[in-house]
């Protein structure tokens, strides 16, 4: 598994793993590729692969398969975590919080104060990996989400 920066080519599988998470904002393909065409502009997209495996039966030319992404913007001091999304079949392996460790990374690297996000009340695994991550609650949107109607709860990171 490599955590690396995403790049144009992966736009089709990162929408693709949006496409089957409901929890997980939806863009469009013209915003992803607003994100690459201003290259180095206040986002960050990374993604999460997994190479295959040597002596399987996977096909010499088998390319890597990406299994989660997340997505985060630069509002200096600030950062918004936008989007995480981890494929169904690798949730609770730990990947999702290698994400965000690699954002939190990057945070420090920039001299930024704090990260914010808001997440949908009834998503409890996101909750439970924010907390564990160090995110307090800040707040709470009420009827924030729409299909269906749900509030988003506001968490907070403070780089100490």
């Amino acid at each position: 598994m490599r955590i690396r920066p995403a790049t144009a080519a992966d736009i089709p599988s990162i929408m693709n793993l949006e496409r089957q998470s409901a929890t997980s904002g939806h863009w469009t393909e013209q915003q992803y590729r607003e994100v690459f065409r201003n290259e180095g502009v206040g986002r960050l997209v990374l993604v999460a692969e997994d190479s295959p495996v040597a002596g399987s039966n996977a096909s010499p030319d088998a390319l890597p398969r990406i299994l989660g992404f997340l997505v985060a913007h630069h509002l200096a001091p600030e950062w918004e975590l936008e989007n995480i999304v981890v494929a169904s079949p690798a949730r609770r392996k730990g990947l999702g919080k290698r994400l965000l460790d690699a954002l939190l990374t990057a945070v420090r690297k920039t001299n930024s104060t704090s990260v914010f996000l808001e997440v949908r009340d009834s998503n409890a695994a996101a909750r439970t990996l924010y907390e564990k991550a160090g995110f307090a609650q800040s707040g709470r949107r009420k009827a924030y989400y729409t299909d269906p109607a749900e509030d988003a709860v506001l968490y907070h990171w403070i780089l100490s």
